[in-house]
């Protein structure tokens, strides 16, 4: 076989993880693996290995024929079988389907909105979506949505996996007291409530003054990062709540705290949580996504309604003054990525599906 990921940048984010772990791991199985990026290269160039096939295409509007005709050529030099876009990649791949009919396009939905599917737009989805020969989707909600709402019948629920090799420059050293730190890997955006967040910091403040929380992640600079800004001044969390961007050394900033959280209002299933998992970390997490299918409330973490500040307040300081609960969850939820998200199970899965398609 032989797989090519699409992904429009390589910035800090969950599709974009995916489609280098993807690349990286399909390269060890297959007989050839690329991947291209369409738009913007980013901190995770520095992950895609060495045996993986990569171009940048440098798009610099939404149809570029020139970027199109370099991606046809290097699918016609690499014999393509497989285009495998994820998120609106899948634009540039129908795109280029039009110019080289042979190769067959496998999509991967990664849509972090799936609370509110509802109001997704989907008419340019939904009309490419003839040219799919799969869908691949990161939950079932989205893999109930494909099958209801898109026009290609091989749609499959595959869950996100990732790896935790340390190949990369420790550079970020987080603030706060050492074995005090909470941390929350997730990109500013709206659905991943950081208000929440703030509303938590601000109990915990008054009643465990030590520990801090910590926020990495891409920054936007948009009105939603404004504002949490201004309400971490304004409520004096400025010692309290720290923010640090987008970072590409993950696994030693998850290394260095000591609880991590996810305070979503919405997911798929979110790289982050098994990364958490990998590294035996404690975790508290709402419940939305997949979460709850990973998360078994008390037994390999906790996990709390979403949007409830008091419950997640009180989840928390139950994981901060029971050292004891805290370990136990921590070595289960490593147990159960391990079983049910780990890259071999994963991968086997996919292989033997796009071998029936």
């Amino acid at each position: 076989m032989r797989i090519l990921q699409i992904i429009d940048s390589l910035d800090i984010g969950g599709a974009e993880k995916m489609a280098v772990n993807y690349a990286n791991s399909l390269s060890e199985r297959i007989e050839f693996s690329g991947i291209i990026v369409t738009r913007k290269e980013g901190p995770l160039k520095n992950q895609v290995l060495k045996n993986v096939s990569y171009l940048f295409l440098r798009r610099k509007k939404t149809i570029d024929f020139k970027a199109i005709f370099k991606l046809r050529k290097y699918c016609i030099e690499n014999r393509i079988e497989y285009l495998h876009p994820h998120s609106n990649s899948y634009f540039t791949a129908v795109l280029l389907k039009f110019t080289l009919p042979s190769v067959k396009i496998i999509w991967h939905d990664h849509y972090g909105l799936s609370e509110f599917l509802n109001s997704r737009t989907s008419f340019v989805l939904k009309l490419f979506s003839n040219f799919f020969l799969g869908i691949i989707s990161v939950n079932y909600q989205l893999k109930d949505w494909a099958e209801k709402e898109l026009n290609c019948k091989n749609v499959i629920y595959l869950p996100n996996f990732t790896s935790v090799e340390d190949n990369i420059n420790k550079e970020t050293i987080l603030k706060g007291v050492d074995g005090k730190r909470i941390l929350c890997l997730a990109n500013l955006r709206i659905q991943k409530n950081h208000f929440l967040l703030l509303d938590v910091a601000e109990r915990l403040k008054e009643t465990h003054p030590e520990w801090s929380f910590h926020l990495v992640g891409k920054d936007f600079e948009d009105e939603y990062s404004k504002k949490l800004r201004r309400t971490i001044e304004e409520k004096q969390l400025s010692n309290v709540v720290y923010v640090y961007g987008s970072k590409n050394d993950t696994v030693n900033i998850i290394n260095q705290a000591d609880i991590t959280i996810l305070t979503s209002n919405s997911e798929g299933l979110p790289v982050a949580l098994l990364e958490y998992g990998l590294l035996k970390k404690p975790t508290v997490t709402t419940d939305v996504g997949e979460i709850p299918l990973i998360i078994k409330n008390e037994y390999n973490g906790l996990i709390v309604p979403r949007g409830n500040s008091d419950l997640f307040y009180d989840s928390l300081v139950r994981v901060i003054d029971n050292e004891v609960f805290r370990k136990e969850i921590s070595e289960n939820l490593f147990k159960t990525i391990l079983e049910n998200n780990s890259e071999q199970a994963v991968l086997k899965k996919y292989i033997n599906w796009v071998k029936s398609l």
